[in-house]
C-alpha cells in the first residue's frame, strides 16, 4: 500500500509537474505573442513617428527656403532703395552746383532765346552780381531778374502777363530725371 501511495504521489507529482509545464508553456507562448504584438505595435508607431518627423522636416525646410528667398528679395529691395536714394542725393547736389553764376546765366539765356525779353521775368534763388554781369545784355533788352522763395537753385522763366512759365528749378529737373534712375534693375 505504501508503494501504491508512493506511486500515487509520484503520479500526482508527475501530473502536477506536467500540468505546470503545460501551463508554463502556455503562459510563455501567450507572453511571446504579446511581446511580438508589442514589438509590432512599437515598429508601426516608430514608422508613423518617423514619417511624421520627415514631413515636419520637409515642411520646415521648405519654410526656411521660402523665408530665405523672402529675405533675399527684401535685402535686394532695400539695397535698390538705398542706391536710388544715393543717386537722388548725388544728382540733386550736381544739379544745384551746376545752377550757379555763369552756367545759370547761360541756361536763362538759352531758355529765353528768340523771345521778347521784356515779356519775361527770370525768378532765381538769389540775384548775384555775377548773374547780373552774365545777363547784362538780356537785362538791357528788358528781361527782369528777381529773387523768389519758390526756387532754391536754377530758375523759372515766367511770362509777365501770368500766362505761363518755364520751370528749370533744381526740383523740377530732379523730377524730370529721376524716372530714369528709379527703374534701375539689379
Amino acid at each position: 500500500m505504501e508503494l501504491q501511495i508512493q506511486d500515487l504521489v509520484s503520479s500526482i507529482r508527475k501530473e502536477g509537474i506536467d500540468q505546470a509545464n503545460l501551463e508554463a508553456d502556455a503562459i510563455l507562448a501567450e507572453a511571446k505573442k504579446k511581446a511580438e504584438a508589442i514589438v509590432a505595435e512599437a515598429k508601426t508607431e516608430a514608422a508613423r513617428t518617423k514619417e511624421a518627423s520627415e514631413k515636419e522636416i520637409n515642411t520646415l525646410r521648405e519654410s526656411a527656403i521660402v523665408s530665405a528667398e523672402q529675405a533675399k528679395r527684401d535685402a535686394m529691395l532695400a539695397f535698390k532703395a538705398e542706391v536710388q536714394a544715393a543717386y537722388e542725393r548725388l544728382l540733386s547736389a550736381k544739379i544745384r552746383s551746376s545752377f550757379s553764376g555763369e552756367s545759370l546765366g547761360k541756361l536763362i539765356r538759352a531758355a529765353a532765346e528768340g523771345e521778347d525779353l521784356s515779356a519775361y521775368t527770370a525768378e532765381v534763388a538769389e540775384v548775384s552780381d555775377s548773374l547780373k554781369a552774365e545777363l547784362a545784355e538780356e537785362i538791357k533788352a528788358g528781361l527782369t531778374i528777381r529773387p523768389t522763395k519758390n526756387v532754391q537753385a536754377g530758375f523759372r522763366l515766367a511770362a509777365n502777363d501770368g500766362s505761363g512759365y518755364f520751370d528749370c528749378s533744381d526740383e523740377e529737373i530732379m523730377e524730370m530725371l529721376m524716372p530714369y534712375f528709379r527703374n534701375l534693375d539689379f
